[in-house]
Order: C-alpha cells, then sequence, then structure tokens
C-alpha cells in the first residue's frame, strides 16, 4: 500500500476498516498503550473493540462474563476476588466517561488456542482488522538480538493473529526505550525498524500530541489505573503517561521502580506500527511456537532457540 505524508500510515492502513479491535498483546496493562488509538478511531466513528492477554486470575471471573472457553467480556460488573484486574478497571472507567466498556479477556495460552480465541472474536464481533498493542517495543525482535526482554506473550500473540483470515493486521508499540530494564539494545530495534522499512513493512512513527484529548484522557486512566492497584501498578504506562505529559528524566511514580534509573522522554510517547504479517515473518522461532497450546511450551520453546543460536553483537547508541 503506497503511503503519503499527510496522512499517518496507521490510520491510512485502517481507512477502509470499520470493526477493529485494539489488543493488549503482551499481558498485563499493555491495553492501555491502545487507548489512545481507540479513542481517536471511537472519535472518527470506527466500531472499537478492546482485548488483552492477561495476567489475571480468570478462573475466578463469574461464569456469567465467559463467551467461550478462553475468552472472558469483562464488564464493570464482572465479578472476581482477584485484586489485579486491569481488565475490570479499564471498563469501569470507560463505563465511567460514556464509552464502550466491554474488554475481552484471554488467559496466557499457546500459539493454538490463543489463535481459536481471537477467531471466536472476530466471529462475534465480524471483524476486518486487528491491532495487537505492546508497550515498550520488544514485541518488534527477532529472537537473535542480544536481548529479548520479555518475549513470550508478544510473540504468542504475533504467532496467534498471524494464522487468521483478517483484511488489516498490525502491531504498534508504545514506549520505545522502556525494555533496557528488561535487557533490550534499542540500536538493534531499530536495526529490525530499518530492515522492516526496506521490505515495505513499516509504517512509520506517530507522537501523541500532549495535549490532545486522547493524551488527557489516556494520563486519566492511567492515574485511575495506579490508584485501582497501588501495590502493583504499571510502570511500563506510567512512563508513557510521564513523556505524554512532557516529562524528562528519571520520573519516579511509584516504588517498582525505585531501585532504577529512568529516562522518560518524548520518544516512549510515540507508536511504531509495522505490518504483523512481515514483522511475523522475519521472527526467527515463531515456526518452533506455533504448534503451541500453553504458555509454558512457549517458554521452553524459545528457550531452547536462544540456547542454540549466536546472538547479534549490540551496540551503543553513536550520539
Amino acid at each position: 500500500m503506497p503511503f503519503s505524508l499527510n496522512i499517518p500510515p496507521l490510520f491510512a492502513a485502517l481507512a477502509d476498516s470499520r470493526r477493529v479491535l485494539v489488543a493488549g498483546a503482551g499481558g498485563g496493562f499493555d491495553v492501555y498503550a491502545g487507548l489512545p488509538l481507540a479513542l481517536s478511531l471511537w472519535d472518527n466513528g470506527f466500531d472499537v473493540h478492546l482485548a488483552n492477554l492477561s495476567f489475571s486470575e480468570l478462573e475466578l471471573v463469574g461464569q456469567e462474563s465467559w463467551i467461550a472457553d478462553n475468552v472472558v467480556a469483562v464488564t464493570p460488573d464482572s465479578t472476581s476476588p482477584d485484586w489485579y484486574f486491569p481488565e475490570r478497571t479499564l471498563a469501569r472507567w470507560l463505563a465511567a466517561h460514556d464509552l464502550p466498556s466491554t474488554v475481552y479477556a484471554f488467559p496466557p495460552l499457546g500459539v493454538q488456542t490463543l489463535r481459536e480465541a481471537y477467531r471466536c472474536l472476530i466471529d462475534r464481533l465480524d471483524l476486518d482488522a486487528i491491532v495487537l498493542v505492546d508497550g515498550g517495543t520488544d514485541i518488534l525482535l527477532r529472537g537473535d538480538e542480544n536481548g529479548i526482554g520479555t518475549p513470550v506473550e508478544d510473540l504468542t500473540s504475533v504467532g496467534a493473529v498471524a494464522g487468521l483470515d483478517v483484511p488489516v493486521k498490525l502491531v504498534t508499540c508504545l514506549g520505545f526505550g522502556i525494555d533496557a530494564n528488561d535487557g533490550v539494545n534499542h540500536v538493534q530495534v531499530l536495526e529490525n525498524l530499518a530492515a522492516l522499512d526496506r521490505e515495505g513493512g513499516y509504517l512509520g512513527a506517530l507522537s501523541i500530541p500532549g495535549t490532545s484529548r486522547e493524551a488527557l484522557l489516556y494520563r486519566d486512566a492511567v492515574a485511575d489505573a495506579q490508584a485501582a492497584t497501588p501495590d502493583r501498578p504499571s510502570s511500563v504506562n506510567g512512563q508513557i503517561a510521564a513523556a505524554v505529559a512532557g516529562e524528562f528524566g528519571n520520573v519516579q511514580f511509584t516504588r517498582r521502580t525505585s531501585g532504577s534509573t529512568l529516562f522518560v522522554n518524548p520518544l516512549m510517547a510515540m507508536y511504531f506500527t509495522v505490518d504483523l504479517d512481515k514483522l511475523a515473518a522475519r521472527c526467527l522461532y515463531l515456526d518452533r511456537i506455533e504448534q503451541t497450546v500453553g504458555r509454558r511450551q512457549v517458554i521452553t520453546r524459545i528457550e531452547t532457540f536462544r540456547n542454540e543460536i549466536t546472538t547479534r553483537i549490540p551496540r551503543a547508541y553513536p550520539h
């Protein structure tokens, strides 16, 4: 698809879509990183749905919320004794702002089982686009980098959606640089983006204007989630929210990051978007996890792959 400068390629790629699923790829609070995009799409008349690969104890959620074996339709009224439940926290925030307030949740799965869960939503919602969202950028790593962050959920999501017949499939990342604490070398992230660009798979970077409605609501949602989950707030979205507000440097907002020196900066407030199928084709171990049904299988197969290869030598950013 040819793109032009006057329309951001992320929105150009979705222009012919009407029913879009914005899904957190990596678990936890990843779905929050998709909120600015969802808000913009809602404002432009799209039928947008939210989903998340969940770290909550979904088996504790009342049966009335289950719509399939591995799909929970979380609403503000969903019942669960679990104190860590980002999907319900987000559902309640959405309802308070008169926005569509169902957040679909998947338990940690393997590629085959997660694909079936996504297929259930495709059929139920008649989707014509899926956008996977990662808080951070380790989803862009192909497997031979010096450090690959926390790839299990991210690449399970990529593998699952890559095998689905949907007209538009994208991956977008918010929070460039955050994965440094997990050993990611971001020069190698940039190298991967350049390779995707040569193959026509890079849709560019897009800043969230700090004074925009999307930014204001996103920061409010993140603050609400931090208040609802004070013992385990999202360090990723906290840093992104700070960046969206124009803060810089070692911005501390939770004791979870008190032992780290943070580098909040404007790059964290930018969406980096790629074509999902082209990203999947570059992953060196996606074939190894293709037949998995459970999360433990994914972990062991990635570990085996990493033990067999020679990794690329990392480089420091030269400027």
